[in-house]
């Protein structure tokens, strides 16, 4: 056999490089090949001794083909497709085979490709035992895990175990939604008007907001209580007095899962744990004084407090553990803490406006430490960003205009009614003794009948009643010496407290001279609220943080114990002593309140458009008539609110003698058109003996409807 010439083996090797398109000058032949295809190579030169030309073109060209073929299966296939190839031309050499050119040459090509393809890799007697590839998830199957996350996420369960638990502590008030009220149907059902009233004008006549039809003639009536205008949309949906019997029924249960919720994401955003914030929400929100406020809606409704503060403190990256982290601020959410501030002051200025002032001495507060820190940095680093500081001024701006609208009806009120102006007196009636905060109100299923005695004594009961709740006393106490807090925000803390419990005592605290009567005096607005004890909200929280910083220890404490066992996880029994705060805290909130049902409306107050007057016309049944105009929302003369207009206190004394002359001609000169005399509420009344009245000298004409007299003027 003769051995392949030099040039044989460039041109085969030349010919195999323009084919698969590398640059045949970049390296040498033998570093072109692959390593494989490099021992194959070797392996048939060894095996054949030499190459004639031939062989060396056809090497070229089968290499050619292999590489090709290894463009398509991608993987080591090709190599042993070309070896075969290799060791078929060595094979022809030997046998003395002349090559073909021409047409010979492209039909080997083809068979070499085809060859290729068939030769299958080697099994891994192993592969069977491997795990299967991971499926790529489809639409459907990425919706469904979307949907299963967000079920199971942190927020969602606060959320729905928030409403949960309100269902379950304010039972039951959903028992009979359409027909009964919490506590009674007094202020309850003015309430429930208040947002009948301000969906119904609000699409009708929104001019008209401020000069209700209760109230007849008076004029901003609408601003003689605290107005809950932030439930108008509520308002939009269904009339009449059933319709707003049950609107009322379900914000009253919705209010109390708003400020669970709040609560919590207060105390998480501060750096307390889950099981530390559901205590401090629940004592929160069911605190045994708050029983007394069942049938004060404005009252219940604070759950905007705790949440705006949150969201506020999560938008500047701030909380009670880790300070402030410029990395996690964020405009959006300190922007939607400013619109939930604004909602929660269109509820009322009862909490209101206490909650406005405490934002304007945290954003005081803020500002001077922020500044004072970063003085000598003022011009080098911000403190803030753009985005952050915009967000505020336009939040900020939102909040006071919404409070400063609001506001103007009220100093109205005050100009034109002076008897609207609360005293010192008045203060001294309402706001609690000491002894007031280790008193449970009746409606308490634990404390109410065990302190009958001692509550007999308070003048005022329902507004000096405010134990905030001995187990929440016991783990406030705690938080000082065993807590999550570091030790001078234990110390801010229980500061917060006894400044917001003297406050609380209005003038009853050593007279109130250096505490509450400056505010009293000097703070505008500030003249207006009525019952200090209920700047008992702020103590109860301040309680509530201190008391999560207990828990939120004790369960880290469960942890480290659960460390050093086998499992790693804590057992039954150490799970169980993380919910025993918990399950007390929810105990001594469990209420016994009344729900008595409403009377029902009269039949002419669903035709009758007025203006008119329901007799008896005394405080029993003012906010009942007020609920009964929701069908037409008639003027009428009735209503009640935190004071009674001279004019109503004059029109009382006036139609005592009703049905008579002067009485008649009172009422028409004041624009009265139907008299409603209600058969069952008369005894004991002035109008006991006016059913049998003749009326045919007063020139008025005398109806029964019903269960009622009608008298048209």
């Amino acid at each position: 056999m003769t051995g392949g010439s030099p040039e044989a083996d460039a041109e085969g090797t030349g010919g195999a490089a323009a084919k698969t398109g590398e640059v045949a000058e970049a390296e040498p032949p033998h570093q072109r090949l692959k390593p494989d295809e490099s021992a194959s190579a070797s392996d048939a030169k060894s095996a054949s001794g030499a190459k004639t030309d031939g062989d060396a073109k056809a090497e070229g060209d089968e290499t050619s083909a292999d590489k090709a073929a290894d463009g398509d299966a991608k993987d080591d296939t090709p190599t042993k497709a070309g070896v075969a190839g290799k060791g078929d031309a060595v094979k022809e050499g030997k046998d003395g085979e002349e090559r073909k050119e021409g047409k010979g040459d492209e039909r080997k090509d083809s068979d070499t490709k085809v060859d290729a393809t068939k030769v299958e890799p080697p099994r891994d007697p192993f592969a069977a035992f491997a795990p299967e590839p991971e499926r790529v998830p489809t639409r459907r199957r990425r919706a469904v895990r979307a949907v299963g996350r967000f079920l199971i996420h942190e927020w969602t369960l606060a959320s729905v175990g928030s409403l949960v638990l309100a269902v379950l502590m304010t039972w039951p008030t959903l028992r009979y939604p359409l027909h009964t009220l919490p506590q009674d149907f007094h202020d309850p059902a003015l309430q429930a008007w208040q947002m009948a009233w301000s969906g119904h004008i609000l699409i009708s006549d929104p001019g008209r907001l401020w000069d209700s039809n209760t109230f007849f003639p008076e004029p901003l009536s609408f601003a003689f209580s605290d107005t809950l205008l932030g439930y108008a949309p509520a308002g939009l949906i269904g009339d009449g007095p059933a319709a707003a019997i049950l609107r009322y029924n379900i914000m009253f249960v919705l209010a109390h899962a708003l400020a669970t919720f709040g609560a919590y994401a207060l105390v998480r955003q501060l750096g307390a744990g889950r099981t530390g914030a559901i205590v401090a929400g629940a004592a929160y929100t069911y605190a045994p004084w708050m029983l007394a406020q069942a049938g004060h809606l404005h009252i219940v409704s604070n759950g905007g407090i705790p949440l705006a503060l949150a969201m506020l403190a999560r938008g500047h990256g701030w909380s009670l553990a880790h300070g402030f982290r410029p990395e996690r601020r964020h405009a959006g959410w300190a922007f939607a803490g400013w619109l939930v501030a604004a909602w929660q002051i269109s509820l009322g200025f009862g909490i209101g406006l206490v909650f406005g002032y405490v934002l304007g001495v945290i954003a005081i507060v803020t500002i001077a430490i922020r500044v004072g820190r970063r003085v000598r940095q003022w011009r080098i680093r911000r403190p803030w960003g753009e985005r952050l500081v915009i967000a505020d001024l336009l939040g900020g701006l939102v909040f006071a205009g919404t409070g400063a609208l609001l506001a103007l009806p009220y100093f109205d009120v005050a100009h034109k009614y002076p008897e609207a102006t609360r005293r010192v007196q008045d203060l001294e009636a309402y706001a609690p003794p000491p002894s007031g905060f280790f008193i449970a109100p009746p409606e308490s299923l634990i404390w109410g009948d065990l302190h009958e005695n001692v509550r007999d004594g308070l003048r005022w009961p329902a507004e000096m009643t405010v134990l905030p709740g001995y187990v929440l006393y016991a783990l406030a106490i705690a938080g000082l010496f065993f807590s999550i807090w570091k030790v001078r925000h234990r110390l801010l803390l229980l500061a917060g407290v006894l400044v917001t419990a003297i406050l609380a005592m209005g003038p009853n605290f050593f007279g109130g001279t250096y505490t509450y009567l400056p505010l009293f005096n000097h703070l505008p607005g500030w003249d207006g609220l009525r019952t200090p004890g209920r700047l008992m909200l702020w103590t109860t929280l301040l309680l509530g943080i201190l008391a999560a910083g207990t828990v939120s220890a004790l369960v880290r404490r469960v942890n480290d114990i659960a460390a050093t066992r086998v499992t790693l996880r804590p057992g039954l029994l150490l799970r169980l002593v993380t919910l025993v705060p918990l399950l007390l805290v929810l105990v001594e909130g469990l209420n016994t309140t009344p729900h008595p049902v409403v009377p029902r409306q009269p039949e002419v107050m669903r035709t009758d458009d007025g203006p008119m007057m329901v007799l008896p016309f005394n405080l029993t049944y003012e906010q009942a008539v007020m609920l009964w105009t929701t069908t037409r929302f008639q003027p009428v003369v009735n209503g009640g609110s935190g004071f009674t207009p001279v004019r109503q206190e004059r029109t009382r004394e006036a139609v005592k003698t009703f049905p008579d002359q002067a009485s008649v001609d009172y009422l028409r000169e004041l624009g009265v058109r139907t008299v409603v005399l209600l058969r069952d509420a008369l005894s004991g009344t002035p109008w006991q003996a006016a059913v049998d009245l003749p009326v045919d000298s007063l020139g008025i004409q005398r109806e029964e409807i019903g269960n009622t007299i009608v008298y048209r003027l």
